[in-house]
């Protein structure tokens, strides 16, 4: 994905009830070919291969017609019966979104399979209601495997699997997509390192990645996030992750839930959000921040990305800081960070703190700028027994070849009694 389309014929896309057969050039609901236009097909299946970006308009019109000079309206009509034909409509957008100024986007989870002489089994035999999509990963020999629950509210929630043993559960936190996560030096190995003794088990919070982006947000709301994927995936008991603004969701789930949590991990974390903590001073930059949000956001500036990006982890590269900026752009959209920095930054969960019964361990880095170190230490000093860890960085997303990755890891592994004699590992 993220290139110039590709060959996909003797392929086969399923989402939801339909199946684009790029063999047969069928669109199918329910094993029923549907009448649609060629054009219209060679459209939808380039946004169905290319679904992990934007596609720009020039692209589609180069793809669909080639050299030939072709008017926006004609693009327009085009849009307009793929949508139809999957009964999606400009409105709703649940398989075709626009973004505005840059192009369109399918958003909803594919399955897909190779063909071969006859038809696929790998398709027809995973159940449409599970919504997964599977895909083997080179790497490790890991694959993650995405499905979807439906909150109590209707806003449809995506979560993924990974690895095999006991489950360790992770609060979502902002700047999540399940996929992109799933690639990115960012975050990749701490999948993969989570991941390593445990069925680790994450989700893409309410609003971005890809969950339902136009969701309401609310405290209230993420946490009953977290209890709907818990329920999806049948947990009894299990150990919970929360990484900066997920330690606020973890811990009000293990005050209300403390038979079912076995051990709290709190990284990063604050019982406060930026704004409930705030100075005036620092309630008028936070307010520029929020103005400068709703015209950077996602834009390829490096000043914008320079600002946003030094908070999270001075010490990225330009490879990490490039994905970073993929992140912020396929995360969310503008509007919706805004109003995410907006409940974020007003989380206050001081009244929990003293009803946690849970063994809890806290770590926080020394240097984060994102989440002042003191913020962590108040966090563990009211839990009951909580252990704190400090880690000598100055990231608040740990890097993968900094001594605080592995020290941190190192700890969790201890305290959740996997190999707990294993030393830190040396920095190479």
């Amino acid at each position: 994905m993220g290139g110039p389309p590709t060959d996909n014929s003797g392929m086969i896309y399923a989402f939801d009830s339909f199946e684009l057969d790029t063999r047969l050039f069928e669109l199918r609901r329910d094993g029923e070919p549907l009448p649609i236009e060629p054009q219209v097909f060679t459209l939808l299946a380039l946004l169905i291969e290319q679904r992990e970006r934007v596609v720009t308009k020039t692209e589609i019109l180069e793809h669909v017609w080639g050299d030939r000079f072709i008017s926006e309206a004609a693009l327009t009509s085009r849009l307009m019966a793929a949508r139809k034909a999957l009964g999606d409509s400009g409105q709703e957008q649940r398989y075709i979104k626009t973004v505005h100024g840059r192009g369109y986007r399918f958003v909803a989870a594919v399955r897909e399979a190779t063909l071969g002489a006859g038809r696929p089994s790998a398709v027809a035999e995973l159940p449409r209601e599970q919504q997964a999509r599977q895909r083997p990963e080179a790497a490790d020999g890991k694959r993650q495997d995405i499905r979807f629950c439906t909150t109590a509210d209707g806003v449809r929630v995506a979560y993924a699997t990974v690895g095999a043993g006991p489950p360790l559960v992770k609060a979502a936190n902002w700047l999540s997509h399940l996929e992109f996560d799933w690639r990115s030096p960012i975050w990749r190995h701490w999948i993969e390192a989570m991941s390593r003794d445990h069925t680790y088990i994450r989700y893409d919070e309410r609003g971005c990645g890809l969950s339902d982006r136009d969701a309401p947000l609310s405290f209230e709301a993420y946490v009953a996030d977290l209890e709907s994927v818990v329920d999806a995936c049948g947990l009894e008991r299990f150990p919970l992750l929360g990484i900066s603004q997920g330690g606020a969701v973890a811990i009000a789930y293990a005050v209300r839930h403390p038979e079912r949590v076995s051990h709290l991990v709190l990284y990063g974390a604050a019982a406060r959000g930026r704004r409930a903590r705030a100075t005036p001073e620092e309630n008028d930059e936070m307010d520029a921040v929020l103005t400068l949000t709703s015209i950077g956001w996602g834009r390829d500036n490096p000043m914008y990305r320079q600002m946003f990006a030094s908070r999270f982890f001075p010490g990225a590269n330009e490879e990490q800081m490039r994905w970073f900026n993929d992140i912020c752009r396929e995360s969310t959209s503008p509007e919706k960070a805004v109003e995410f920095m907006t409940v974020n930054g007003n989380l206050d969960v001081q009244h929990l703190q003293s009803s946690v019964t849970t063994p809890t361990l806290v770590l926080h880095a020394r240097g984060d700028a994102s989440v002042p170190f003191e913020e962590g230490r108040a966090l563990a000093a009211s839990i009951a027994g909580a252990r704190f860890v400090s880690l000598e960085s100055a990231n608040h997303i740990l890097l993968a070849d900094e001594p605080a990755f592995a020290a941190m890891m190192h700890e969790v592994r201890a305290f959740l009694g996997v190999d707990a004699a294993d030393p830190v590992p040396e920095r190479a």
